[in-house]
Order: C-alpha cells, then sequence, then structure tokens
C-alpha cells in the first residue's frame, strides 16, 4: 500500500458506525492495488451526528466517493444532489460520488445490484420469475426494488409484524406504482401462506438477520417439504458462511444454496465502477475473501 501513495493519490471514504469489521476497505484497495489505480479507501466512524460535516468534508476535501453503511444509509439523502433510479425508489443510499471531485455528490444503491448480479454469477436468471422473499429491512428493501427493475414477474415479500413492516408496505407501493412487477406483502407469522408461497416460487430470499450472530442457530424454514430440487435459496448472511438455512436447503436438495459473500462482492464491484470507471477484477477479490473465510 505504503508505495502506492503519493500526492496523487485520491480517497474514497466509508462512513458508518460501527464500522471496524467491514470487509470494504480491504477489497477495494486490494483491487486499487491489483489494477495499479490511485486510490485508498478508509473506513471512518461517523453517524448521524457526524454525517452532516462528513458529508461537507467529501465536497471540500475532493473525496472521489464514499461508501455509506447503517445508521446513515437514510440520513445522507437530503446531504446530496441527486439520486439514481433505484437510490430513489428505495429510499437509501451505500454509494455517493463525488464527480470530478467538483462536489456534485450522487446517491446510489447497489446492494440490490448485487444481489441480482450474485444470482446471474450462479447461473440464476429473475426475469419473468416469482420470488418470495423474507424480511424487508435494508437489504431485503434494496433488494426488493432490483428484482422488480430486472423483470422480476411477481414479489412476495413476508415480514414480522414490526416496524420494518410498515416499510414493507412502502416498498410494495413504490413497486407497482414505478415498475411491471407484482408486489405484495404478508405477514411472516403466517406459516402456512409462507410455505404455499415459496412452493409456488422458483427463487427464495432470506433478506433477515437470522442465521448470523447471536442467531446463528436459528432458520425460518424447518420443513423438509418446503424445500425443492428446482428451488433456488439465497441467503444475505455471509457469515457464518453456511447458514443453518443454507445447510437445511443443502441437505434436502435445493436446487443451489448461495450465501452472502458474492453479493457483497458484487455490490462492492458495482461501486467500485461508479467511484473510478474500471472494473474490479472480481476472481481475484473473491479467492482473496473466500480464503479469508477458511
Amino acid at each position: 500500500m505504503a508505495e502506492r501513495l503519493d500526492g496523487h493519490t485520491l480517497l474514497i471514504s466509508l462512513l458508518a458506525t460501527p464500522i471496524r469489521h467491514s470487509k470494504s476497505p480491504t477489497m477495494h484497495n486490494e483491487a486499487f492495488a491489483k489494477l495499479g489505480l490511485p486510490y485508498a479507501y478508509l473506513a471512518f466512524e461517523v453517524g448521524n451526528e457526524e454525517l452532516p460535516q462528513a458529508v461537507e468534508g467529501i465536497r471540500a476535501l475532493g473525496i472521489r466517493g464514499s461508501n455509506i453503511s447503517m445508521p446513515n444509509k437514510q440520513k445522507v439523502i437530503p446531504l446530496l444532489d441527486e439520486l439514481s433510479e433505484e437510490a430513489e425508489l428505495i429510499g437509501a443510499v451505500n454509494t455517493v460520488t463525488n464527480k470530478d471531485g467538483k462536489g456534485h455528490l450522487v446517491g446510489y444503491n447497489t446492494d440490490g445490484i448485487g444481489c441480482m448480479n450474485a444470482l446471474k454469477e450462479n447461473d440464476v436468471n429473475v426475469k419473468g420469475e416469482i420470488i418470495t422473499m423474507a424480511g424487508c429491512g435494508g437489504a431485503g428493501t434494496a433488494i426488493a426494488v432490483q428484482a422488480a427493475l430486472e423483470g422480476v414477474k411477481e414479489l412476495r415479500i413476508f415480514n414480522r409484524d414490526d416496524d420494518i413492516y410498515a416499510n414493507a408496505e412502502k416498498t410494495v407501493e413504490k413497486i407497482n406504482a414505478k415498475t411491471n412487477c407484482k408486489a405484495s406483502v404478508h405477514h411472516l407469522e403466517d406459516d402456512e401462506a409462507f410455505k404455499q408461497s415459496i412452493a409456488e416460487s422458483s427463487i427464495y430470499i432470506d433478506a433477515t438477520s437470522v442465521g448470523m450472530h447471536p442467531l446463528e442457530d436459528q432458520k425460518l424454514i424447518d420443513d423438509p417439504a418446503v424445500i425443492r430440487d428446482d428451488l433456488v435459496v439465497f441467503d444475505v448472511v455471509y457469515a457464518p458462511a453456511e447458514t443453518k438455512l443454507l445447510a437445511f436447503a443443502k441437505e434436502h436438495g435445493a436446487k443451489k444454496a448461495i450465501n452472502g459473500l458474492p453479493m457483497m462482492i458484487h455490490q462492492g464491484a458495482a461501486a467500485f465502477k461508479l467511484f473510478c470507471g474500471e472494473d474490479m477484477p472480481i476472481d481475484y477479490i473473491r479467492d482473496l475473501l473466500y480464503n479469508n473465510e477458511k
């Protein structure tokens, strides 16, 4: 890293808290080094209180871009000059570009793109398909919107009857108004409706935190009859690499059982392209991150 840093190095930031656990600095800096690009990527502990000053810092210092993570994804929107189509529909931003370092800040959301590209990488085509999804928080909303934009025929979102359920209802309204996808929201507590929906779907996406610490011993599907040999199961969780859901899906013969690491890589790759105009060396980064997971 040190030999790449000089007076011409351009900074990319990551604004979130907590953030020291993030794989994004490793991913981006390794990709910059691999391609010989004059960028450095640094993480900053920034919450809602510090966010306005941090965004002004992006403008003032000519920082070329920034990833945005919790709790700032919604709060950053009024601080920006422009939003992409998907960011506007999702109502959250995870990537900001500073055009030519001149202070015009554009917000994007690459989370859903990451999920869709992870499915494509595994030869899963979503166009014209029915998807059942659990969870409609930050990641779930992004995935739902991007799936609709990419031609999913029908999207059925299941969520607990909690504060996020209202967000799911708003997301469904936007999707139905702005896309050709038929979207609906249902209570996850209705186990029979949940099972029936999965039975009628070609893809099941778990966009909840079930399966990651401290819920690593839990899964939303317990009935082996739900898993079919033509069903694709995607879990946004990537640590642990194999959640209880994915192990269960593999055990009972699911067509594919995919964890969240390729989604994380592909959302990063989409942001990387926005930052520097170059394609991330995905195979290299995948090998690096998968080896670190072992």
